[in-house]
């Protein structure tokens, strides 16, 4: 990649990196000058559109093109296409503690197809506050102005802890109107591997919380009929392409992030199976394979700590048709992943640092990618094609 945007360093000069660091701190409404990006196939327009955020974390797209942001301490924003915002008032009380609090959305897949707004439902994933502490829920509302109204609690798992880490939690409709939601193993690695356990494990769901049918194993007494696949470590990243393939990242301990491609049944080996390594020790955990269970598609270099990750099908970005997008938190990249089957054939950093630690990456559907980042003053940022200007150039609009 060639790069044509300045990132701050210690080789910066003062004034330079004085100037940088003042702009990105500004309470605005959105960047006053957008930042080119050289890539291989393409340029692109990186902006701010809104800022001010505390740790966000879930995005939606509303079909009037206005902006649903949810913050992890459990704060719900609307932001219109003229940048003016709702507050949304009507969430329950989420336990926002340690990686817990208000976190996924998605819209179902026919909102706003009629008009009598029969599937007209927010659903948002969180953290419920239990006796025991703390469990990854999943509920659904209607958006009636500035309120949630008619909360209708889904699905929250079984065996419940105080732990403040590794909720999961995200959401992807699969073509059928079955819904998957990611649930993170809690920080006690062996819940992966015990099927009476929702923790570490993607779930199917229907909409209204209900088991499919055809659940890969309903009727088998040792393994909840909502899981979908288990042995996952925390899955921060779900995506189901147009095919009905489901792909998710998720994080390995320390280094061994991995991208999956999910199938029905199957055990994806944590913590028997990892390409990652004790935090203290730095010794590896488990194997690198294992009979039975499937290995990853793709490891990532480092410690990515994969969140966020959408599949490209907007027009506008037609050489990156099909591809992957993961956000990274400790990487503070986008990578673009392209792939032939089960095989990364390209891979590409889109940003590397810009806008620090990325915790969300969506598709809109109004040719844009749609990134939020995470941090106590964090901003909602798109991604555009650049335009082409009289003289064959590409540039950003001032």
């Amino acid at each position: 990649m060639i790069l044509s945007r300045p990132r701050p360093s210690s080789r910066l000069p003062a004034a330079v990196l004085s100037v940088l660091l003042t702009a990105s701190a500004l309470p605005s409404q959105a960047q006053d000058t957008p930042m080119r990006l050289d890539t291989r196939h393409m340029t692109l327009c990186l902006s701010r559109v809104a800022d001010g955020f505390r740790h966000p974390w879930g995005l939606a797209q509303l079909p009037d093109g206005a902006l649903l942001v949810g913050e992890r301490g459990g704060r719900l924003t609307r932001i219109a296409a003229d940048g003016s915002r709702l507050s949304i008032a009507g969430l329950p009380e989420v336990a926002a503690r340690g990686q817990g609090g208000l976190l996924d959305l998605a819209l179902h897949p026919r909102f706003g197809e009629d008009e009598s707004g029969e599937h007209d439902w927010l659903y948002f994933t969180w953290s419920r506050p239990v006796a025991d502490g703390a469990a990854t829920a999943l509920s659904r509302a209607r958006l009636e102005g500035g309120r949630l109204i008619g909360i209708e609690p889904l699905f929250t798992q079984n065996r419940a802890t105080d732990a403040g880490r590794h909720f999961g939690s995200r959401l992807a409709w699969r073509p059928d109107g079955t819904l998957l939601m990611s649930v993170g193993e809690r920080g006690s690695p062996e819940r992966a591997q015990d099927g009476g356990d929702h923790a570490g494990s993607i779930l199917r769901l229907t909409e209204t919380g209900g088991v499919p049918a055809d659940n890969p194993f309903v009727g088998d007494p040792e393994v909840r009929d909502e899981i979908f696949s288990l042995g996952h470590r925390n899955p921060q990243g779900l995506i189901v392409a147009d095919d009905g393939t489901a792909w998710s990242t998720e994080h390995g301990p320390r280094t061994g992030d991995e991208l999956n491609r999910l199938v029905p049944g199957a055990n994806y080996g944590w913590p028997e199976v990892s390409r990652g390594r004790d935090y203290v020790t730095f010794l590896p955990i488990g194997r690198d394979s294992a009979p039975g269970m499937r290995d990853p598609v793709h490891v990532f270099d480092g410690r990515f700590a994969p969140s966020g990750l959408t599949r490209v099908t907007s027009p506008a970005f037609a050489p990156w048709q099909g591809d992957l997008l993961a956000g990274g938190l400790r990487g503070e990249a986008l990578l673009r992943l392209r792939l032939e089957g089960d095989t990364v054939i390209e891979r590409e950093k889109v940003l590397d640092g810009e806008i620090g630690r990325l915790r969300t990456v969506d598709q809109g559907h109004d040719d844009t990618l749609y990134i939020l980042n995470d941090a106590a003053e964090a901003g909602l940022w798109r991604l555009t094609p650049a335009v082409a200007g009289q003289a064959g150039a590409s540039a950003c609009p001032e």
